[in-house]
């Protein structure tokens, strides 16, 4: 019976993942407190590099707060309608801190592995709570234009030296759902035992299955594949800013 009732909870897991959609239409409406306090805890659950927890998650539902970081974002809409904000952190503050109450130098901000390590556990954590929050029924959606303008965010947030913000993530009730996005092939992520270098045929492949989803999501207006909707984003240059908000952070990527 315990052996039948985990099954059942593990695929009540892998069904709320397999099921992920970015949503971008709420509701007004304001999560509870100890939903937001539980979504938090979740993420906190995720590994850390060395037990070190660089993460900060700021929860922002302050409505005037939310247009601003809507604005900083990109002027994404759903940012202030949406019931919670939440901007996770690279933190080492704490970790200077450590060092300071055992007398040791700090030195980890200096290398570029700081960096790696903080935005991979941010990336955890994040994780963590977007399987939460939709297993509760809530939608969620990554936003990765809080780096549009990190010292406007970094000033707003009042966020201290060795601490930089690095990704957003609302949380809310849906408004609409949207569809499930097609992922890649599997054979194109999951290789074995080496690189499968067929990869221009799996892109051939999945860009005709973009293709019919696109015409379906928006009744015929577009045809764009993968390559097509990637191709504008990669061939900008990225946010130049980014290096400097991180110097003035004292995070310097050497």
């Amino acid at each position: 019976m315990i052996i039948y009732l985990l099954e059942v909870f593990m695929n009540q897991v892998i069904d709320t993942i397999l099921n992920h959609r970015s949503i971008r239409s709420y509701l007004d409406k304001e999560l509870p407190e100890e939903h937001l306090e539980l979504l938090v805890r979740c993420a906190q659950k995720a590994p850390s590099s060395n037990n070190g927890q660089p993460v900060t998650i700021i929860a922002v539902t302050d409505k005037a707060k939310k247009a601003q970081l809507a604005e900083l974002c990109g002027n994404q809409a759903f940012i202030a309608e949406a019931g919670v904000f939440f901007v996770f952190c690279i933190d080492f503050y704490r970790g200077k801190l450590a060092c300071e109450k055992t007398n040791n130098e700090f030195y980890i901000t200096d290398e570029l592995s700081a960096t790696v390590i903080g935005t991979f556990d941010a990336g955890l954590a994040m994780q963590n709570m977007i399987v939460a929050a939709e297993s509760l029924g809530y939608g969620t959606v990554p936003i990765g234009g809080i780096l549009n303008d990190s010292h406007a965010v970094i000033k707003l947030l009042e966020i201290p030296d060795y601490v930089f913000p690095i990704c957003g993530l609302v949380v809310g009730f849906p408004k609409e759902q949207s569809a499930v996005k097609p992922r890649l092939p599997l054979k194109a992520v999951f290789n074995r035992e080496k690189y499968d270098m067929n990869q221009r045929i799996y892109i051939d492949e999945y860009d005709e299955v973009m293709t019919k989803y696109m015409e379906e999501r928006t009744n015929g207006e577009s045809r764009r594949n993968w390559s097509e909707t990637i191709s504008r984003v990669y061939r900008v240059k990225g946010r130049r800013n980014i290096k400097q908000a991180m110097e003035n952070q004292k995070f310097y990527n050497r």
